[in-house]
């Protein structure tokens, strides 16, 4: 009889820990609108935002400080994450359907893009489902005019929010924002007041308490920081106060000229900070709903970012700055595409750890995909699964965007590429180049163009065949 029990025990333990080697990773993927690289005070301590949750998540996981959105700015971004391919294969790199006031005045042609993900593309999300995951997804999508292109035909088997605009809704009588009534017909209005960044959160609460019996996939789009500027209700007296005390320095300047626009220096936005104050709070909502409900340990959460924080427009009044870094939102410069990303997950090694690998992205499929034992074609990302878990660095030749189109914050069509320290932006306007050595000058003030003739025509040659490789549309002249 004591064998038999010995048998029995033995078995019982062997069952369980099977049950838990087989036992899938849950993923939740927090995506925030515009969120600038200097907007979390991690990466920038000077910020004069305050980020405490993402502050502490990056304590406990890493956090990449040369992280980059595929595009300057959402949809082509988007497009990307959901598919690990760079933008110009999927055939959108604007915002969809993209809108260029001035279109009749300007010297070049600009190429169409597509106005949706197309259902021919193979998603995070249905990649993850084969594998028996359970996909939500709430928020902003802005992948698809029509609704046979948005989250529920794309792989989740939840929509929260998402539709085809990309920022809350202003309609006088219909709309107010980021406060109900919000005009989405994929989110019911709540209660006069509700703030959606709070909707959204209180709605990504709930499907992890319902629903944590089985693997799952959490993608949360937050509208934040997009505009329309609207201070969250919390914290917008107390950034009002702490703006009064900002004192400039003598002949400090709070704009740079770039290009026609105008560059914001000085994040002095209280309305901005407070909706940033909201980000994060409903961050550590999240956070702290995976570790009471015992998730956590098994659950990789990742922060990032669409583009670079709204920072130049053609006039004055952009809502923030990215700190040391040139431009923002919609530019090709650093402060275009640079964006926040912290990764926390029961893998990692060295929590706390901050690196420069440049990462991308692309780099999402391949790598959720990977933690999650599914399968998967390689596209444009590169897997950072083993680097996570405390593995070599994966090898990269180079990075490239390509934006062919005018942009509301004064950008003309143009290209970037990365390789190691060297960076060239190519102008389709006048066809000229510059250089930045991002080791020496991450601001890129200096334009070495003409001191280095030879890296610009590499560098140039090398971007024209990604582009020609990747399908990139050229502009054309009238």
């Amino acid at each position: 009889m004591k064998k038999i029990l010995i048998l029995l025990y033995i078995a019982l333990v062997a069952s369980s820990c099977q049950k838990k080697e087989e036992q899938k990773p849950n993923f939740v993927f927090i995506l925030v609108d515009d969120l600038g690289w200097a907007d979390v005070k991690a990466n920038y301590p000077d910020s004069f935002y305050e980020t405490p949750n993402l502050d502490r998540m990056a304590s406990e996981g890493i956090r990449f400080t040369q992280a980059y959105a595929a595009h300057p700015v959402c949809s082509p971004t988007r497009a990307a994450l959901m598919t690990g391919k760079h933008p110009n294969r999927l055939g959108i790199t604007d915002w969809i359907p993209g809108f260029d006031k001035f279109e009749d005045q300007r010297p070049i042609v600009t190429p169409p893009i597509r106005d949706e993900l197309a259902l021919e593309e193979t998603t995070l999300a249905e990649k993850l489902k084969e594998n028996g995951y359970q996909t939500y997804f709430i928020g902003k999508w802005h992948l698809g005019e029509e609704e046979k292109y948005w989250p529920e035909h794309q792989g989740f088997d939840k929509n929260i929010g998402g539709w085809r605009v990309g920022a809350p809704q202003l309609k006088k009588g219909l709309s107010n924002g980021y406060y109900a009534p919000y005009g989405n017909p994929k989110l019911p209005d709540g209660p006069e007041g509700e703030y959606l960044t709070d909707r959204l959160t209180n709605e990504s609460l709930q499907l992890i308490q319902e629903n944590s019996d089985k693997p799952f996939l959490l993608y949360l789009s937050f509208y934040s920081v997009h505009t329309p500027i609207q201070a969250a209700p919390k914290k917008h007296e107390y950034f009002i106060n702490k703006k009064a005390k900002i004192t400039l320095a003598e002949g400090q300047p709070s704009y740079r000229q770039e290009g026609d626009g105008q560059t914001k220096l000085i994040q002095d936005n209280a309305a901005y900070a407070s909706m940033v104050a909201a980000m994060d709070e409903n961050v550590g909502r999240i956070l702290k709903e995976l570790k009471e409900k015992g998730l956590d340990e098994n659950t990789w959460v990742i922060l990032t970012s669409d583009n670079g924080g709204l920072s130049t427009l053609y006039g004055e009044g952009a809502p923030t700055a990215n700190g040391p870094l040139r431009a923002g939102k919609g530019w090709c410069y650093e402060g275009g595409i640079r964006v926040p990303l912290i990764i926390k997950g029961p893998g990692i090694k060295t929590p706390g750890k901050v690196t420069d690998l440049p990462v991308t992205s692309m780099d999402f499929f391949p790598t959720l995909l990977s933690i999650a034992g599914s399968n998967f074609e390689s596209n444009d990302g590169v897997d950072l699964s083993s680097f996570l878990t405390g593995g070599k660095a994966p090898e990269r030749d180079l990075l490239f965007w390509h934006y062919p189109q005018y942009h509301g914050s004064a950008w003309k069509p143009g290209s970037a590429i990365r390789e190691g320290k060297w960076k060239l932006i190519h102008d389709y306007e006048s066809g000229e180049n510059q250089l930045f050595d991002l080791e020496n000058d991450p601001g890129e003030n200096q334009d070495l163009s003409l001191s280095q003739p030879e890296k610009v025509v590499a560098l140039e040659g090398k971007l024209m065949k990604e582009l020609e490789k990747t399908g990139g549309k050229l502009p054309s002249r009238k």
